[in-house]
């Protein structure tokens, strides 16, 4: 959140469905390229990549959110983010692939809605917040809570450190 109270976010979608992350955790937004297959890894870890001399694991953020896959298009990105794993105060960079970017926008914190109890899809804890757009909403990620599980941390960890 900026000094206005103003939060600044990049906002993407997958599908139909829209959602954001901070500006402060999405490090640079690139065009996707095919990563390198890591064997054995689960679905939802596309691989690795080359961002500026680092190995960086890429992963399908529509099959770690429980979305049907989709095939890449000329509007699919990689976002770079920085993700703080609970638990393990590790600090890990990772390739999100979406379908495509739409904006970066701030908002006001005022208009950070709670998320809803009811009649939303998503994991609560994945949520920080929803955002009114557009004559619709985006939903606010939680990036650390998506990835939190200890065998997911591992798993990320252990790709970061060995492909570095």
């Amino acid at each position: 959140m900026s000094a206005t109270g103003e939060l600044q976010v990049v906002v993407f979608a997958l599908g139909d469905e829209q959602f954001a992350l901070p500006v402060g955790e999405v490090r640079e937004i690139l065009d996707h390229h095919a990563p390198f297959r890591v064997p054995h890894a689960p679905a939802w870890l596309l691989g690795l990549t080359d961002v500026r001399g680092a190995s960086v694991p890429v992963i399908d953020l529509r099959l770690r959110l429980g979305l049907a896959p989709a095939a890449v298009t000329p509007m699919t990105r990689v976002l770079v983010v920085e993700v703080t794993l609970a638990e393990r105060a590790a600090v890990v960079t990772l390739g999100l692939t979406v379908d495509r970017v739409l904006d970066v926008r701030g908002y006001a914190a005022a208009a950070i809605e709670p998320p809803p109890e009811l009649g939303v899809r998503w994991k609560a804890e994945h949520l920080r917040g929803v955002l009114r757009r557009d004559g619709g909403f985006a939903i606010l990620l939680d990036l650390a809570s998506i990835f939190s599980s200890d065998a997911d941390a591992e798993l990320l960890i252990d790709t970061a450190e060995e492909s570095g």
